[in-house]
């Protein structure tokens, strides 16, 4: 069987087919929408092949896979005719039950995420102008800007000004599309807050430039809208929702001229005569505060930025740093903000490294590998949920106490790159536009990664990921046969879900009774309304009594269950009574599996022996 289509046979076993309402996929996980988070074995779901860890939110049960492997899960799960969904259609069905600051938090990804590579690209076009403008460089080769022609100028100022220069239209754009304008109609009145007909807000706000604000009835300022990112997020909401209000009551004859006309024209109004002005001074404040917030003596900001942003990624409330960023680039040139968060992926470097030195567990190294992997390029989920979440929180603490040392360091170094989007090693090209940037940041960046991996090693790697895993041989005595029959091999059994040992291992009796009872004590946590399957758990483990194959099929027909799920059973407790002659009749196979669902491997010696209900069986572990 191919590696994928057993991962995602796995996945799908425990997490349970009848659960799965929907199932799609990020760049790293599958999200899988379902009726009952709490039947799910975490556990399980970690032990599978692949998989770097689990979490639940926004109604969706996440799988960590990593970059790659998760799109031929996905495509494997496609093919196993459960019902798909495009990462768009399940965000929309996931956003509709959202409500308060998770809206909030997804609204604000859906706005900036289409906007952030082109404000990265943007970075990298000054990067590259400051290091090939420089004279100091250029000097190398008997060069100086002054030689540099105008026209080359001029088209370096056109790659490196566009997009900050028309910055609010690109976000109205987007809040139109979000909100579900018309986003061209979005674009056009973006223009118009930064249309060359109107004063510039940083000539106006420039004492120097000796340009003054447009007065309308002689005491509104009118100015552009450049730099202002909430004045922009505010247009979009506004002008998506007169649009949807005008297509809804407009005359269809006039809905494809006026609705735009009426739109574009109240909007800009409201905006251009009052809101405006006052969004941006919101905005200006904000940025002074977060400016403030940066220079406190003794990085002690930078400490409190850097500690608080991963859990600020853990909430998802790292998703309005994107804005306070766009504002911060727009307003001043520069971007603190990601120097200080940025730290946090160096420190998780740190405790991957850790784990993988110190762990003898194959498993745990594996999940430590492909997490770091991910995390070199700005990924961090796999370490986040598969590492730091996942062992009692010490690996999280010291991962943020490490990130909150280099934050504090490069703030006291006012270090700050001039752009966003790029995380771990693809951020330094951020701080290439000058060369003290870069050599402190490099450098608090490897202090971080080293001091992490010191502390994780001497602390936060706990003994259950150090241990390596053994193979313990242990004899049951207290198992009894739940059916009379023959007990036959599980490799036997005509249904590749038991014969590969997809749900675990065990055997399989070939029943000639239709009394089905308890093999052990304990707590029923699976009975099927079917009658065809029971789990029980106890302290020794999980055992699956699947009666048929395919039975599922015959919705409880011949089937007369005894018990209910939650029950507390005893050993040899009849759990149900099957008519095999009806089940027979219907064309299905009465074959029952026995099945240690918890992973155990199982020796069975007494396999091809008849045996009677409630006989004792020999089980090696």
């Amino acid at each position: 069987m191919d590696k994928y289509n057993k991962i995602a046979k796995d996945i799908i076993a425990i997490v349970g087919k009848d659960n799965i309402i929907s199932v799609t996929h990020c760049a790293t996980r599958l999200r899988i929408m379902v009726k009952d988070r709490e039947s799910i074995d975490d556990k399980k779901v970690e032990k599978v092949d692949e998989v770097k860890g689990v979490f639940f939110t926004s109604g969706q049960y996440q799988i960590i896979l990593g970059t790659g492997i998760v799109n031929k899960v996905y495509a494997e799960i496609e093919n196993m005719g459960l019902k798909t969904l495009s990462k768009k259609e399940q965000d929309e069905a996931v956003k509709n039950n959202e409500v308060g600051i998770k809206r909030v938090m997804r609204t604000l990804a859906d706005i900036f995420v289409p906007i952030i590579p082109v404000i990265a690209a943007t970075g990298l076009f000054l990067g590259l102008k400051s290091c090939l403008f420089n004279d100091s460089v250029l000097a190398v080769f008997g060069m100086s800007s002054a030689g540099i022609p105008e026209y080359v100028q001029t088209l370096v100022t056109v790659l490196t000004s566009t997009a900050f220069d028309f910055l609010p239209a690109i976000i109205v754009w987007s809040t139109f599309r979000v909100f579900g304008g018309t986003p061209v109609i979005g674009l056009v009145i973006g223009l118009m807050l930064v249309s060359p007909s109107l004063p510039n807000a940083y000539s106006v706000a420039d004492p120097t430039s000796e340009v003054e604000a447009i007065m309308a009835f002689g005491f509104i300022p009118i100015v552009g809208c450049q730099g202002s990112v909430l004045t922009a997020i505010v247009t979009g909401i506004l002008g998506a929702n007169l649009e949807k209000w005008f297509r809804k009551h407009m005359p269809n004859v006039l809905d494809l001229i006026f609705t735009p006309f009426f739109v574009m024209l109240i909007t800009m109004l409201v905006i251009l005569l009052g809101v405006g002005p006052i969004m941006h001074t919101i905005e200006l404040n904000m940025v002074n505060i977060i400016s403030l917030l940066i220079d406190l003596p003794l990085g002690i900001g930078g400490f409190l930025i850097g500690f608080t942003y991963p859990l600020a990624v853990i909430t998802g409330l790292h998703h309005t740093y994107v804005m306070i960023e766009t504002s911060l680039l727009a307003n001043t040139g520069f971007n603190a903000l990601i120097t200080l968060c940025a730290m946090y992926g160096f420190a998780n470097l740190g405790t991957c490294l850790a784990f993988i030195v110190k762990s003898h567990n194959d498993q745990v190294k594996q999940t430590a590998t492909g997490a770091m992997l991910s995390q070199l390029f700005g990924i961090s989920e796999p370490v986040l949920f598969g590492i730091q979440l996942r062992y009692n929180l010490r690996p999280l603490m010291i991962m943020c106490a490490s990130s909150g040392l280099g934050a504090a360091i490069l703030s006291i170094f006012h270090i700050q790159s001039n752009s966003y989007g790029l995380a771990v090693l693809p951020s330094y090209l951020m701080y290439i536009y000058n060369g003290y940037q870069l050599l402190v940041y490099l450098l608090v960046s490897i202090l971080v990664v080293v001091f992490c991996f010191i502390v994780t090693y001497m602390f936060g790697v706990p003994q259950e990921a150090i241990d390596a895993e053994e193979e313990v041989l242990e004899i049951d005595e207290n198992f009894v046969s739940p059916a009379k029959g023959k007990i036959i091999p599980l490799e036997d059994v005509p249904d590749e879900t038991f014969s590969k040992k997809l749900l675990g291992d065990g055997f399989a009796i070939d029943i000639i009774d239709g009394k089905i009872v308890a093999p052990v004590s304990g707590r029923l946590e699976i009975v099927y309304p079917s009658g065809h399957a029971f789990g029980i758990l106890n302290d020794q483990g999980e055992v699956l009594i699947h009666i048929g194959i395919d039975t599922v099929a015959l919705n409880g027909e011949g089937f007369d269950i005894a018990v209910k799920q939650g029950n507390m059973v005893k050993q040899g407790d009849v759990l149900v009574n099957v008519d095999l002659n009806k089940v027979h009749a219907l064309g299905k196979s009465t074959l029952t599996m026995v099945v240690f669902t918890d992973g155990k491997k199982v020796y069975v010696p007494d396999l091809n022996k008849n045996v009677e209900v409630n006989e004792k069986i020999d089980l090696v572990f």
